[in-house]
């Protein structure tokens, strides 16, 4: 499928970012599981954005950032996602057609608003996600759009669809549209809480209808419930075509019909924000793979992709990342 119209589709949660600093202390004080996404309602959503420093709003949202990304860099993207018909709603819709990629999920109207994620950064760059999910709850499998499904290289669906009962819909729609088609199905576990909440539903998925896994160290030691990275390891192999696991400074490990590459991480990075890290390691490794490179080579760009996100505010590149990509691949 090298001549697919789309060389990634991804299906996600359409959210704005909301980013600012905050002491740890702040995260005892307000009870949030530092590091971690955590579901909140319109009330709590109020009360911390009055509570935050100043912020810095940007369009995010797992897959969002991944297929953004993956444009940023030369690809062809589409996302599918549910924003609101109101001004974050807007901005969102100009954000990602402005990075290229096509989005044609019709507003809410007369509903919940769009979704935001309110962010809090801490001094050691970990940051601890509050998210309302508003709109998102309204994706649906009707919002599945066929055509993008079945002219794709690859589906790119992240965990956090299975919060949303009717996201969970679109979800296995999706990948079933996909496998009928030949479209590769590429899962994100998203976040090691997310993995606790469905984790025997992500293993049954992974075996039966996942063909590239994307987790970090954290999730994919939660998924087989272990506390060795190792253990882990041995354990996914065989379960799905690909697997891509990040490690953080220790760079990447991905997993292939027997054969395991090592990928070190990207030297000399100053950390400020790690958010969309995994995200932006996910749109160069799906770029080098639909570019029909190497495992090496499509593990590199991800972990330069990551270095670049980390090393500044916010999970949108600033970058020219096709220059980062003729770097990888020369």
């Amino acid at each position: 499928m090298a001549n697919s119209k789309y060389d990634v589709t991804a299906i996600g949660n359409a959210i704005v970012d909301v980013l600012a600093h905050a002491e740890d202390k702040f995260l005892v004080e307000q009870k949030l599981a530092k590091g971690a996404m955590s579901l909140i309602d319109p009330p709590t959503a109020d009360r911390l954005y009055g509570l935050m420093n100043a912020g810095v709003e940007a369009s995010g949202g797992s897959a969002a950032n991944t297929i953004a990304g993956l444009a940023g860099l030369g690809g062809k993207g589409a996302f599918i996602g549910k924003v609101a018909n109101d001004k974050l709603g807007e901005a969102f819709t100009h954000d990602i057609r402005a990075a290229g990629v096509a989005f044609d999920t019709p507003m809410l109207v007369n509903g919940a608003t769009t979704a935001r994620c309110l962010i809090f950064v801490t001094p050691d760059a970990q940051r601890t996600m509050q998210t309302f999910l508003g709109a998102c709850v309204e994706l649906g499998p009707e919002d599945v759009e066929e055509d993008k499904i079945k002219n794709s290289q690859v589906v790119y669906l992240e965990g956090y669809l299975f919060d949303p009962p009717r996201a969970k819909e679109a979800f296995f729609k999706a990948a079933k549209i996909a496998k009928q088609a030949g479209t590769k199905v590429s899962l994100s576990l998203s976040d090691a809480f997310c993995v606790g909440r469905y984790r025997a539903e992500f293993l049954d998925l992974i075996k039966n209808h996942v063909d590239i896994l994307f987790a970090n160290e954290t999730e994919i030691t939660s998924l087989f419930e272990v506390d060795d990275f190792d253990k882990a390891l041995q354990q996914i192999k065989g379960m799905c075509e690909i697997a891509a696991l990040t490690r953080s400074e220790k760079g990447s490990v991905i997993v292939k019909a027997g054969e395991t590459h090592i990928v070190d991480a990207e030297k000399g990075v100053k950390v400020v924000d790690t958010t969309g890290a995994g995200d932006a390691y996910a749109a160069g490794f799906l770029y080098g793979y639909t570019q029909g490179k190497s495992m090496a080579q499509a593990g590199k760009l991800g972990g330069m992709l990551a270095a670049e996100i980390i090393s500044h505010y916010g999970a949108r590149a600033e970058s020219d990342l096709k220059q980062l990509a003729k770097k990888a691949f020369a």
